[in-house]
């Protein structure tokens, strides 16, 4: 509770205020008057600048959580593998998504590492740097997302699993059945809990989106902060109104986790 209440206090503050400024009741040029300029200018972009990162989050989400899944099991099988799985997702998780973007931009690239190491004309490679498919922004955020979920995953299943797989087994379960019927049910709710944390966390997210992404249409984030270092500081209603755009899609989305969560079987 102590460390609860000033989290609120600023979250809540902060949306506050950006919907005061939104609204034209704090801005700061001119005089307060109630207003939704802002939401009407940028009305034109925000379907696209919606849309993208809608896309992309969604597509990395799956991409994480089939793959993130998958490194779980492998991490509680306990074979030898599994420790190899777990230091590389360790590694994984501590690095920046700035550090990652660049890396994935230097592999990716047109003339990058990857192209040259095939020996593939900068003409004959995918765009997924700055392509029409956002695809290295999409292998970014499921590279690092993808070692988050499985430490997740992992973390719920070694301190659960045990003893329902191996009372599962005693009764003659074989092993695909213990793992539709044992594993996947508890491994559900971590699942959807560290599949929406990364969802709402690449639907806000900025900095990969820039760099590697294409420069129209922009994403939520990447709108709302061009618009804020804008030199006109009438564009920070503009911004306010963006940023409370993303934040009413991650709040939806985390009601949609929320609910999936409640009808789980381990929740029940």
């Amino acid at each position: 509770m102590a460390v609860a209440a000033p989290t609120a206090f600023v979250v809540i503050g902060g949306l506050v205020s950006m919907l005061l400024q939104s609204l034209g009741l704090m801005p700061l040029v001119g005089t307060a008057a109630l207003s939704v300029e802002a939401y009407s200018t940028t009305a034109g972009d925000l379907p696209q600048s919606a849309a993208v990162p809608l896309g992309i989050a969604a597509a990395s989400t799956l991409i994480a959580i089939l793959v993130g899944g998958a490194a779980a099991l492998l991490i509680t099988s306990g074979s030898w593998s599994s420790k190899v799985v777990v230091a590389a997702g360790a590694v994984t998780v501590t690095v920046p998504h700035l550090i990652g973007a660049a890396a994935v931009g230097l592999l990716l690239a047109d003339s990058g590492v990857l192209a040259r190491a095939l020996s593939i004309p900068p003409e004959a490679w995918p765009s997924f740097v700055g392509g029409p498919w956002w695809g290295a922004v999409i292998i970014e955020y499921a590279w690092k997302e993808s070692a988050f979920v499985a430490l997740v995953v992992a973390g719920t299943l070694i301190t659960r699993v045990a003893d329902f797989d191996e009372t599962a087994a005693l009764l003659g379960a074989e092993r695909r059945t213990r793992l539709r019927l044992v594993w996947l049910p508890l491994a559900t709710p971590a699942l959807i809990i560290s599949g929406a944390i990364t969802f709402v966390y690449t639907l806000g997210s900025y900095e990969v989106a820039w760099l590697l992404g294409r420069t129209y249409p922009e994403p939520l984030s990447v709108m709302a902060v061009r618009l804020y270092n804008d030199a006109n500081l009438a564009a920070r209603d503009e911004a306010a109104a963006v940023a409370l755009t993303a934040v009413a899609l991650a709040a939806v989305a985390g009601g949609i986790a929320f609910t999936l969560l409640r009808k789980s079987a381990v929740w029940r």
